[in-house]
């Protein structure tokens, strides 16, 4: 799974975005984007579940895989790709029972302790993080660092996901660290052309892989 992992996750965060979280997903899909979240932490859920099911229907018929952040009930009402779950949120494995495989269910983790206990659950794929400093997450947890990336890369096989603070300069350093992906919201959203910079990422990705020969 690791080899097919996307290499650009990309975080839509409504709070974030000006305008349409739609029309910024599509363009991002027609960008080459292949793994876009929903990342509401406010909304009702019937606020989530409206734009989620709009999100769903557009990108899934695009080959694009589409993550409901912490709600595993709405990414299965809306026949979401699949569930990222935090420490905080309901456990993976109870993830599981609601988003079943093909669905992915992806865990959030911040120290050794809690990517122990995520790598011995039935979770797609692990995130780490803040790599850097971030202003995109209310009370964020301490940074990691490029090290907890390159600890976390001998800890499991599963795929890797950073996140936190990551920028076009910064992400060939957090993927030749071991992450397989990085998840991006900020350097994204706040471009002037969140398309173009997703190339930008993706072309880069595709150069990193090259150096390491995959």
């Amino acid at each position: 799974m690791r080899a097919s992992f996307p290499a650009l996750y990309a975080i839509l965060d409504p709070d974030l975005v000006t305008g349409s979280v739609e029309a910024l997903a599509a363009e991002l899909a027609s960008a080459g984007v292949q793994l876009i979240q929903l990342r509401d932490k406010h909304s009702s859920a019937r606020r989530i579940y409206e734009p989620a099911g709009r999100l769903s229907a557009l990108l899934s018929p695009r080959g694009v895989r589409f993550i409901v952040n912490d709600r595993p009930d709405i990414a299965a009402m809306v026949g979401a790709g699949g569930v990222h779950v935090g420490q905080d949120d309901m456990p993976a494995e109870e993830a599981r029972k609601i988003c079943r495989t093909p669905s992915w269910v992806g865990v959030s983790t911040h120290n050794p302790e809690q990517l122990r206990a995520a790598d011995a659950t039935s979770a797609d794929y692990i995130a780490v993080g803040p790599i850097f400093r971030t202003g995109t997450k209310e009370n964020p947890d301490p940074v990691v660092g490029l090290e907890f990336v390159r600890l976390a890369r001998v800890m499991t096989t599963k795929p890797l996901v950073a996140i936190g603070g990551i920028t076009l300069d910064t992400a060939p350093d957090v993927w030749r660290a071991g992450a397989d992906s990085v998840a991006i919201i900020r350097d994204l959203i706040a471009s002037p052309d969140p398309a173009q910079r997703a190339r930008d990422y993706l072309g880069v990705a595709e150069r990193v892989r090259a150096e390491q020969g995959g």
